[in-house]
C-alpha cells in the first residue's frame, strides 16, 4: 500500500483530501505544520508528501528544502498545493526540489490523477521486449535512450511516454491521457495529444506508440 503525507494548517483540507485518499486505497498521515510534518516524513517514509506552500512560522518551500537536504528523506516525492495566484511559488517550489503542485481549491479526481502519475516517477522501468528493445526512461535525469543514444525531452513529452511505458499493452484513452499529463484544470484538445505523439515517433521511432482509432494509444509491448 502506498503512502501519502498532506502537511497543511486548514483542518478541513486535511480532512477532506485525508478521506478521498483512503477511498482510493492510500495509507494517509497528516501534519498541521511544517515542524510535525518533517518529523512525520522521518519516521514514516510516505511514497509522497502533499505539502501547503502557505503555512505560519514554516512554509512549504523551507519543508521541502530541508526534507531534500536530508538523506533519508531527500528520495519522497513532493506536490505542492498553491493558490491559483502563487506563479512565484510554483517555481520557488519547483528550485526548492519538488516534483509537482496542484492548484487549490483542490479538485478530488484532478488530486487523483496527478497523485498517479507521480508516484509512476518511482517505478523503474525496465527496457521493453522484441521491437522496444533499448528503451530505456531515466525519471531522476528526465532522460529517455534508445539503444544507449540519449534524447531530451520537453516535460509534457516525457510524461506522455512515462505513461504509456508505465503499462506495455494498455490502451490508455484520450480523457485519461489527458487528465494524467495535463490535468483537467487546463484545459487542452485531443489535437493536442496528437501533436505530442507525433513529435514523440519523430525522436524515438514509429514502432513504439501505436494509435488505437478513436479510442487512443498503447505502447507496443512486442
Amino acid at each position: 500500500m502506498e503512502s501519502i503525507l498532506i502537511i497543511d494548517d486548514e483542518s478541513d483540507i486535511r480532512e477532506i483530501l485525508g478521506y478521498n485518499l483512503k477511498k482510493e486505497g492510500y495509507k494517509v498521515f497528516s501534519a498541521s505544520n511544517g515542524v510535525e510534518g518533517i518529523s512525520i516524513a522521518k519516521k514514516e517514509h510516505p511514497d509522497l508528501i502533499l505539502l501547503d506552500v502557505m503555512m505560519p512560522e514554516m512554509d512549504g518551500i523551507e519543508v521541502c528544502e530541508i526534507l531534500k537536504e536530508d538523506e533519508t528523506t531527500k528520495n519522497i516525492l513532493i506536490c505542492f498545493l498553491t493558490a491559483r495566484s502563487e506563479d512565484y511559488s510554483q517555481i520557488a517550489g519547483f528550485k526548492a526540489g519538488g516534483d509537482d503542485y496542484v492548484s487549490k481549491p483542490v479538485k478530488p479526481k484532478v488530486l487523483i490523477s496527478r497523485i498517479e502519475a507521480i508516484l509512476r516517477r518511482k517505478i523503474s522501468v525496465e527496457p521493453a521486449k522484441d521491437n522496444a528493445k533499448g528503451l530505456v526512461i531515466d525519471q531522476e535525469k528526465y532522460e529517455v535512450s534508445i539503444n544507449g543514444a540519449v534524447i531530451h525531452l520537453p516535460k509534457k513529452e516525457f510524461a506522455l511516454l512515462e505513461l504509456l511505458v508505465s503499462k506495455p499493452g494498455k490502451v490508455f484513452k484520450r480523457n485519461v491521457i489527458l487528465e494524467t499529463v495535463w490535468g483537467t484544470d487546463i484545459v487542452v484538445g485531443d489535437r493536442t495529444i496528437d501533436v505530442h505523439i507525433r513529435k514523440l515517433r519523430e525522436k524515438i521511432g514509429n514502432d513504439y506508440i501505436r494509435t488505437i482509432k478513436g479510442v487512443g494509444y498503447t505502447f507496443n509491448e512486442k
